[in-house]
């Protein structure tokens, strides 16, 4: 339940409803280089293999690969200037390897996103509205996918010919040491993935992103890091239970688990667009 687009999702898994002036950065130059090596496309060096091994391992090994889908309820709290919000409850259904549904509770108003391969839908249920997500936000979905510890570790890039190469070594902590690696794709967009060096949980995902003010035109760079932390298991499978977010080193949410199911069977309609209101429940 990693990422858990999973747990991130992760992640970003249950994250916030986009805005149409977000962007995303395709081609990004990384902020430290890797050793020099010669990767295939759709394939990770050595060092990489073995972390990424270690990882599914620690959690859970073959039932963890044989999760289909993910059922989380929690909390969400977005963070402003450092402090946080008002919480909101999430119900989080998750449909492998591209389907993700997530309903939204704040001050006794629902709100739904929902995605499916290249297609999306939201109730506002301030509004009582159902309406198709704009291309941007159907993008931005795709791009939760592809920053997933799930992508990474069930191995759903090497369709796409991207590379993971080893990084290296960086300090988290009082003695303590992650492993990064770097899966890079064909257009340039990169992710960076730590693992714990003893323990072989995996720590953060680090990529960019750029904001474009509709305003000034202006296109600002941040960085984004995902921290994972409390990791719990459950069937047999770890995850972690809480997902702190960070925009350029600030904290701006927090994803906190309560429960996590595996493998539960979904309605065939829950990820399709409902035909009207009454019909959302």
């Amino acid at each position: 339940m990693t990422r858990l687009r999973n747990l991130i999702l992760a992640f970003s898994i249950a994250a916030p409803i986009v805005t149409a002036n977000e962007i995303v950065v395709l081609a990004q130059t990384p902020t430290s280089t890797p050793p020099a090596t010669t990767v295939a496309p759709g394939t990770a060096d050595e060092k990489s293999q073995q972390i990424i091994k270690h990882a599914i391992e620690t959690l859970g090994g073959q039932p963890y690969l044989n999760v289909k889908t993910v059922t989380g309820k929690g909390f969400y709290t977005a963070f402003s200037d450092g402090v946080s919000q008002l919480p909101s409850k999430f119900l989080d259904y998750i449909e492998y390897p591209d389907r993700e549904r997530t309903e939204f509770v704040s001050l006794g108003i629902k709100t739904i996103q929902a995605n499916s391969g290249n297609s999306g839908w939201m109730f506002d249920g301030a509004v009582k509205t159902i309406k198709d997500q704009s291309q941007t936000q159907v993008d931005d979905f795709k791009r939760t996918l592809r920053t997933s510890v799930e992508n990474l570790l069930r191995g759903w890039w090497q369709k796409d010919g991207a590379k993971v190469v080893y990084v290296g070594r960086r300090e988290a902590g009082l003695a303590k040491r992650n492993d990064a690696i770097r899966l890079t794709y064909p257009d340039g967009y990169w992710v960076e993935y730590e693992f714990g060096a003893r323990d072989f949980l995996p720590a953060k995902i680090i990529y960019k992103r750029a904001r474009k003010n509709l305003d000034t035109g202006d296109i600002d760079e941040t960085t984004e890091e995902d921290q994972l932390l409390k990791f719990i298991a459950v069937e047999g499978i770890t995850a972690p239970w809480v997902i702190d977010h960070f925009t350029n080193s600030k904290q701006t949410s927090r994803i906190n688990y309560e429960s996590v199911q595996y493998n539960q069977k979904f309605a065939d309609n829950l990820f399709a667009k409902p035909e009207n209101v009454k019909a959302i429940k």
